[in-house]
């Protein structure tokens, strides 16, 4: 069989468990197929370490020449990590620092399987959840406060004049903790939502607490709307769906007694906890796929789940394990098929769809891993280990590619 031809994506490497299946996923569903053509930057924390994490800017200026990236899940070090691999700092997350580069919005969604019921009864569709990708707690600056004194937030104007806040009079040792947010992100979040609400044609719905952050989630709400009203309103009444503000607290309330079917527009944090209740509530966060999407059209996919550590230390131990790879074979397919779709090249968007339903056909045939197996309801699993799931699906994508 002649290898599918592809020009180049940006393929980022990453750590522990999820570093071994990528590879895995590589040498078994991708290389028979595809002669893969990737700009490879090795994303693991000890290369992050050795170049200062400049490896991590390379990449995301890579996405923005090349349009498509591919990530495997990486670490975000805190202070155990840092004495495990001792590393010179504490490097911020490097999530955050692709996603501030490409200034994109994360959108993340279910995969379902039919005998994987979502905790809540009434959901009966996927939920997207579209996620800021810029601010808030993830760049925000934070001070341990020593013991008594005032507390101000000043802004310094580059005419030199001030506007400064009284925060807290501290009595004794505190902590203090200043975000920030820029409207030219914020509007490149509101874009990024709407166009794929209309790409998509589903309602999109978009909450924050602006009654108590009346200035920071407020500004989100105005620019939402006004961006609405003027550059999408008649578009959506054209294609049939609905833009929809409410407070978080009442959204979390509607999301619950919802259908599902829709998307989700959050803050970064809020996006960051939300998409894992989501995530656990419609099954697991290894069948989650997430997708970075700028407004100036570059795409990075990757898996929306961690690097599974404790599977990892099992499998340096030579123990086996039944670790799932869906979210990250979904990320490969996801950027091979949007690398296909931009360049017309029909080939390897229909590989990348066989490989989808490979691994959805695989799932429903009862051959699963055994975090599956434990959700699994009205069937009889067959629960494999790590390298033999794979297999199955090689198997099946084989039969696949062949019809």
């Amino acid at each position: 069989m002649n290898k599918i031809q592809m020009n180049p994506i940006v393929e980022m490497d990453g750590d522990e468990m999820t570093r071994i299946l990528w590879q895995m996923i590589k040498d078994e569903l991708i290389l028979p197929y595809v002669d893969l053509n990737t700009e490879y930057y090795d994303l693991g924390l000890v290369h992050r370490d050795e170049t200062d994490d400049a490896v991590t800017v390379e990449a995301a200026e890579a996405t923005k020449r090349l349009h498509v990236a591919v990530k495997c899940a990486t670490i975000t070090p805190n202070a155990q990590r840092v004495e495990e691999y001792n590393l010179k700092k504490m490097w911020k997350s490097p999530n955050a620092t692709i996603r501030a580069i490409l200034d994109g919005t994360v959108f993340r969604a279910p995969i379902l399987v039919s005998y994987i019921k979502p905790v809540v009864r009434t959901w009966e569709a996927p939920i997207t959840i579209a996620r800021h990708a810029y601010g808030d707690v993830y760049k925000a600056a934070e001070i341990r406060v020593p013991g008594p004194g005032k507390a101000e937030l000043v802004y310094t104007a580059a005419d030199g004049s001030k506007i400064r806040e009284e925060v807290a009079d501290f009595n004794g040792q505190g902590i203090l903790q200043a975000m920030h947010n820029k409207d030219a992100s914020i509007l490149s979040f509101a874009r990024s939502c709407f166009e794929y609400a209309l790409s998509v044609r589903q309602d999109l719905w978009f909450s924050t607490k602006d009654t108590i952050s009346k200035q920071y989630d407020q500004t989100f709400k105005l620019l939402f709307a006004d961006m609405y009203e003027r550059e999408y309103k008649a578009r959506f009444e054209e294609a049939g769906i609905t833009y929809f503000y409410t407070l978080i607290d009442d959204a979390v309330a509607r999301v619950i007694r919802s259908k599902g079917g829709f998307i989700w527009a959050l803050k970064n944090y809020d996006g960051d906890v939300m998409s894992d209740m989501v995530s656990t509530a419609f099954g697991s966060l290894a069948m989650m796929t997430s997708i970075l999407v700028s407004p100036d059209g570059n795409y990075e996919y990757e898996a929306a789940h961690g690097t599974v550590t404790r599977h990892y230390y099992r499998y340096l131990k030579g123990e086996p394990t039944s670790t799932n790879p869906i979210a990250t074979i979904f990320a490969w397919s996801g950027a091979l098929r949007k690398r296909g779709e931009l360049d017309g090249n029909t080939e390897l968007v229909r590989y990348a769809d066989a490989l989808d339903a490979a691994c959805l056909e695989t799932l429903e045939s009862g051959k699963m891993t055994k975090d599956l197996s434990l959700l699994a309801q009205d069937i009889t699993p067959t629960v494999l280990e790590t390298a033999p799931f794979i297999a199955a699906i090689r198997e099946t994508l084989d039969r696949k590619m062949g019809e």
